[in-house]
């Protein structure tokens, strides 16, 4: 029978802390989520590998590395409200809802916004709902947010997802630049986002955040 727990342990002393990770919060929350719950069957032994987890339909589960620099630098209070864009089955979703106050997640797959909102409920987590839309649009009836994190690669944001920032509102997102790709925190201020570089990390690019390509005739 496999020992997740050591593997929850190994991942977080082999993977996240070397990252510069030091927020206790963060890495207590990653103690104490059972990430295998969280991927779909037939990938729990996969779970804790450090990269990117294919979990079908062009989408992926961020490598824990990633998202955990990204909280890290969020900045994250437990007085806040989150939007987690492009959840999957709910890993991140539940790490946040151990740090902020609420979070909605958004899942642009029905079949999959349901199946995270089973699991999130049946591990107790009651600060967190899923709901099923494009992932660009956000949820902006439940907004605006403290927080907003995108969990895959952006080319562009729309800034109809921006508005959706309270002001001094964060929000992390991946950007895809060449083979390689860039962690961006931007900074909502009087009314202009701020992008400031955080770290390198790569991920595949999510439906709806694609520049709109040129015509060259």
């Amino acid at each position: 029978m496999t020992d997740f727990a050591a593997r929850r342990t190994m991942m977080v002393d082999t993977q996240v802390r070397p990252s510069d990770v030091t927020k206790f919060p963060i890495i207590d929350a990653m103690l104490e989520t059972p990430r295998e719950v969280y991927v779909p069957d037939g990938l729990q032994e996969a779970a804790y590998v450090g990269e990117n987890l294919d979990i079908g339909g062009g989408r992926t589960m961020l490598e824990p590395r990633t998202l955990a620099k990204m909280l890290d630098a969020l900045d994250l209070q437990t007085d806040q409200v989150a939007l987690d864009l492009g959840c999957g089955l709910g890993y991140s979703t539940a790490i946040l809802a151990r740090l902020v106050e609420f979070v909605v997640g958004v899942e642009d797959d029905e079949g999959r916004a349901i199946e995270a909102q089973g699991i999130l409920s049946d591990q107790g987590i009651d600060n967190a709902a899923v709901m099923h839309g494009a992932l660009a649009d956000g949820a902006a009836k439940s907004g605006p947010y403290d927080v907003i994190i995108v969990q895959g690669a952006v080319e562009t944001v729309p800034e109809s997802l921006l508005a959706q920032l309270k002001e001094g509102g964060r929000i992390a997102c991946v950007f895809a630049e060449g083979a390689l790709g860039v962690v961006r925190i931007g900074h909502n201020l009087d009314g202009a986002v701020n992008w400031r570089f955080a770290f390198n990390a790569g991920a595949p690019l999510l439906p709806g955040f694609a520049r709109a390509r040129a015509f060259a005739l």
